[in-house]
């Protein structure tokens, strides 16, 4: 979900980026209609923003929550932690030796 969220960001960061493009090569054109698309667009392009920035910032928290979590949980029981983590070298290895 993780790497979802973060891709979905990347996607927007670049959309934003492609829209302020258009909007600085229509800059030199003229009417009311395109002052007025383009007032929309500025707006949805501000707004985006704000909630990319709020979309970064739980992303961000959510992953030190994780982390701390995952840290704690380590700390009050490193024999599971080292057998979970053999358990996973042991899969890996059989896996690849496969390969």
């Amino acid at each position: 979900m993780e790497a979802t969220s973060e891709k979905l960001v990347s996607d927007l960061k670049v959309l934003i980026g492609d829209a302020e493009e258009l909007l600085k090569a229509t800059a030199n054109q003229a009417g009311e209609k395109v002052a007025t698309v383009r007032q929309r667009i500025e707006q949805s392009l501000h707004e985006g923003k704000r909630s990319l920035a709020e979309a970064e910032d739980i992303l961000v928290d959510k992953s030190k929550e994780a982390a701390t979590a995952a840290d704690a949980y380590v700390r009050e029981n490193p024999w599971n932690a080292v057998g979970i983590a053999a358990g996973v070298g042991l899969v890996l290895g059989l896996l690849i030796r496969r390969s």
